[in-house]
């Protein structure tokens, strides 16, 4: 089987699970909304003083959450519920290359949160009136694909630590929320202590939002290339596709 046809698999298997579908898709755009309708679209000031609207501060901090719910929440929680089943069991005795199904599923991983960022930049580009810089549109693309790279392989090193199905979802969202909390996802930077700030530097998430906000900035000059901090992304892919490699289990933990 080609990876064509195990992406083919994957997407259909994908758009018929209504819990991947709220948590990817209606998730996001959920906060999208209800951020700007609560707090406002009047200026805010990001951490270094530049002053923007709030849809276009949240704008790319959604972009980024709803990235890490498409690959990194949706793919550890199937992961688990597969192995649990005992499906990546079966899946090991047929002739099914390893690397094919994991490429197919990382592949359906990148598409639905293209897809999503898609959807999120149309909404606020026409609802909320976000300048999307035609400039900034390269560094913008390479920021999702090392994202993406980034949260799947860390979505395959966690289903290893993940005991059961039941346990998936509880144990993604204690790993996101406080880092979404820490990295001014939800909190305007500002109001974020500078100790706390400097924590969350260490992680993926603050990372790749600050890309994102780059790409949106309309103060941005150049590419808009954030290269300091894809790399510290790309980094923890390196390390979660390292450990992915050596610790991901095929057997069931659950009798």
């Amino acid at each position: 089987m080609s990876i064509a046809h195990q992406f083919h698999y994957d997407w259909k298997v994908f758009w018929r699970s209504p819990s991947a579908i709220f948590f990817a898709f209606v998730l996001p755009i959920m906060f999208l909304i209800i951020f700007v309708s609560v707090f406002g679209n009047q200026n805010m000031e990001l951490a270094d003083g530049q002053l923007v609207r709030g849809s276009t501060y949240y704008l790319p901090g959604i972009v980024t959450l709803g990235l890490i719910q498409a690959t990194f929440t949706n793919l550890a929680v199937s992961l688990t519920a597969s192995r649990e089943r005992g499906l990546l069991k079966r899946l090991r005795t047929t002739p099914l290359p390893t690397w094919t199904y994991m490429a197919g599923r990382t592949i359906t991983s990148a598409a639905a949160a293209t897809l999503l960022v898609v959807v999120l930049v149309a909404i606020g580009r026409v609802v909320y009136g976000v300048a999307v810089p035609t400039n900034t549109i390269a560094a913008g693309v390479v920021a999702l694909l090392v994202g993406t790279f980034t949260f799947s392989a860390l979505a395959f090193a966690i289903s290893s630590a993940i005991p059961s199905q039941d346990a998936a979802v509880p144990i993604t969202n204690a790993v996101t929320l406080p880092l979404y909390f820490i990295s001014g996802i939800f909190i305007p930077q500002e109001l974020i202590p500078e100790g706390v700030r400097e924590v969350a530097e260490v992680f993926p998430v603050q990372r790749l939002y600050d890309a994102f906000l780059t790409v949106f900035d309309p103060a941005t000059t150049g590419a808009g290339f954030e290269l300091t901090d894809l790399a510290v992304v790309a980094t923890w892919g390196v390390a979660a596709t390292i450990a992915a490699t050596t610790t991901f289990r095929w057997e069931p933990r659950t009798a």
